[in-house]
């Protein structure tokens, strides 16, 4: 599912970022594919897609391993049998518990992933000299200057990403699934329904959370050039001096990513989920 996700989403993911970071060089979308292809070519889209599938792969292992766990706390909690189909609110609390724990091991290779989409630009601005090309030089140029800690700048930015905004992926996901299914089982839908399912899910996530992830990427990438302030110093500093607006930079690569690469997401891990449970059945 995580690789599904890199995949089919990884260019809107770097514009994404890039204008997040500097939002002042680019003028929109097409703007900003049309000076990436110039500068630095096709390959400036796929910048950081090896810590970007870690990071994908290792995040979504985590979250949909604790969010079968978390979905028996929630059963445990609300006092049900351990078999009893959950509502869409129960599933979105348990995805949003389940975020918690992904975060822990999403944070360290988005840093890197966000600081190799927007090398370019850190050298174009005069805030580094020469930057890092490469995912070691980068790792090595962390631990230099902040130490193993260093790989976890912007947690807490990650945390406040992370935990709502699963609360609205899983529930607009499953929200979707019970439409889609209209009296059925959510197991019998077909694969359009379960990429548009998986597309409004992210859609959800995106919408309700993107300032704060726009904060965490200035938090990850700026720390390049020296000491940079927290999360609400950050936030602060952007909307007295860019303005409100500067916090939703990048939106629209982000919308088209996020329909996107979660359809692609949850279409891979349904029918990988099947395809396992029909393995383990045959057993």
């Amino acid at each position: 599912g995580g690789t599904a996700c890199v995949v089919t989403g990884q260019p809107f993911d770097t514009a994404k970022v890039k204008m997040q970071t500097f939002p002042n060089m680019y003028k929109g979308l097409v703007d900003c594919f049309v000076k990436t292809y110039k500068q630095v070519g096709f390959r400036g889209f796929y910048k950081g897609t090896t810590p970007a599938l870690v990071a994908n792969i290792a995040e979504n292992s985590v979250l949909f391993m604790c969010y079968g766990f978390c979905q028996q706390i929630v059963r445990r909690i609300v006092g049900v049998d351990r078999k009893t189909k959950l509502s869409d609110l129960q599933n979105a609390a348990a995805g949003s518990f389940a975020s918690a724990f992904a975060t822990l091991v999403l944070c360290p290779t988005e840093l890197v992933k966000c600081r190799l989409q927007a090398m370019h630009e850190m050298q174009l601005s005069g805030k580094i000299i020469q930057g890092h090309n490469t995912v070691w030089s980068v790792v090595k140029g962390v631990i230099q200057k902040d130490g193993p800690l260093g790989f976890y700048r912007g947690l807490s930015s990650t945390l406040l990403r992370e935990v709502p905004g699963y609360f609205f992926f899983f529930g607009g996901y499953e929200l979707s699934r019970t439409f889609f299914a209209s009296g059925r089982s959510k197991d019998e839908l077909g694969p359009i329904p379960l990429l548009l399912s998986g597309g409004f899910g992210g859609s959800c996530l995106w919408i309700a959370v993107y300032p704060v992830d726009c904060v965490k990427s200035r938090i990850q990438v700026l720390s390049m050039a020296g000491k940079q302030a927290g999360f609400m110093g950050t936030f602060v500093t952007v909307v007295r001096t860019e303005g409100v607006l500067a916090l939703y930079s990048g939106l629209m690569p982000t919308m088209i990513r996020a329909f996107v690469a979660n359809g692609a997401l949850f279409l891979a891990y349904e029918y990988s989920r099947k395809l396992m449970m029909k393995q383990i059945d045959s057993y």
